[in-house]
């Protein structure tokens, strides 16, 4: 780790959360902030935090901490011509044969077959990752200043533990709370797989002494790796549609297909804790606006106000995934069509493993759109003149 930079303001930490080929949509808002800060401006987010495919964005961003819009423009390029073999096998041998040894040794307890530990192989995005991130850039980029921290986000499935890894300059340190703590060490490609490796549909990634899974399972404070890391203030990207309470239930027609089951469980892990963190997050900062600061200064009160933003889509990307999940290669399609996915009330699940073009483009256009309608309030934010 280096020393800790020369600070001139303050420090803006970017939150992307995961949600598999969903990650389009972030990959969108970033390209909007591209359009809108000045051509000279540079990087805006010191501090990068990821999880789940979030954190392979995040990653791109890291190694090009001192050009913002490379980094961009990197990203974009990647995710408009994405295609399902990309991040994993979809022919018919890779798929099937994968899926059916998985099955086969889940039903043998392990005595019948080995070597299948999840339902899709995703050895493409390795050496797709491998190829393209040039994960040395991210020290160089902390030494040159360009970049504060970077943080990944993991699951561990023998501890139990939201498990942050971080990469940043010396005046950080470690932390340790209930079920999640942040441990200093160089980032690299392990640690990639394992934050975006999808519940059962991935194989978990061993890192060091212990096997590690998607980072947004019992990841319950999603916000805080970025305030231990030194952001005075949150740009948050979600994937998910912020839920709106209402008490209009609408009636079921049958029994849930797995799909569905299978899609509501994944939302579940990805979008449920954000919107709690956040809320409680507001939450503080309410209190501690009628608290006298002088009250605070006396009981050395560790809270402080951290002012934040969030995009997330404003069209449910279930809805997107519907119209687009007859893009996904036949044998895909036919493997998700024995769990109902390829029904509307699927579309959920559909809708984290279609690394397809189209889908991926409409997310893309999304995330740009929803950027732009609130361009002014951003560009004040990340202390920029909308004029």
């Amino acid at each position: 780790m280096m020393n800790a930079p020369a600070r001139t303001g303050p420090a803006t930490g970017l939150i992307m959360t995961g949600g598999g080929a969903r990650a389009a949509y972030q990959v969108g808002v970033l390209r909007a902030l591209e359009d809108l800060l000045p051509k000279d401006a540079p990087n805006p987010f010191p501090i990068i935090c990821g999880t789940s495919a979030g954190a392979i964005n995040a990653a791109v961003l890291a190694t090009d901490a001192g050009n913002f819009r490379r980094g961009v423009r990197r990203l974009t390029a990647v995710w408009k011509n994405f295609h399902v073999d990309q991040v994993y096998r979809a022919d018919a041998i890779g798929a099937l044969g994968n899926s059916a040894r998985w099955l086969l040794s889940n039903l043998s307890g392990g005595r019948l077959t080995r070597g299948a530990i999840s339902l899709l192989d995703n050895s493409p995005l390795a050496e797709l990752l491998d190829r393209h991130v040039d994960f040395p850039a991210i020290g160089r980029n902390i030494e040159a200043g360009h970049l504060e921290a970077f943080a990944v986000t993991c699951s561990g499935y023998t501890s139990g533990q939201s498990v942050t890894f971080y990469q940043g300059h010396a005046s950080l340190a470690d932390w340790a709370r209930a079920r999640r703590i942040g441990v200093a060490m160089p980032i690299g490609l392990p640690h990639l797989m394992a934050s975006s490796a999808l519940p059962f549909i991935f194989p978990p990634v061993r890192i060091n002494r212990e096997y590690f899974g998607d980072g947004s399972m019992r990841q319950i404070a999603p916000v805080s790796p970025a305030l231990h890391l030194g952001a005075d203030r949150l740009l948050v990207i979600g994937v998910g549609r912020q839920a709106k309470q209402s008490a209009v239930r609408v009636p079921s027609e049958g029994y849930p297909p797995l799909a569905q089951i299978a899609g509501h469980a994944l939302d579940s892990i990805f979008l449920d804790a954000l919107e709690v963190d956040l809320e409680r997050l507001q939450r503080i900062n309410r209190t501690l606006a009628i608290i006298p600061p002088e009250t605070l200064a006396k009981n050395g009160y560790p809270l402080r106000a951290v002012d934040f933003r969030v995009i997330t889509p404003s069209v449910p990307l279930s809805q997107i995934a519907a119209q687009h999940a007859h893009e996904l290669p036949r044998v895909i399609r036919g493997l998700l069509q024995t769990v109902g996915a390829m029904k509307r009330t699927g579309s959920n699940l559909v809708s984290y493993l279609l690394f397809e073009r189209g889908f991926c483009r409409a997310l893309l256009k999304l995330g740009y759109s929803d950027t732009m309608a609130q361009k002014d309030d951003l560009l004040d934010f990340l202390g920029h003149d909308p004029r």
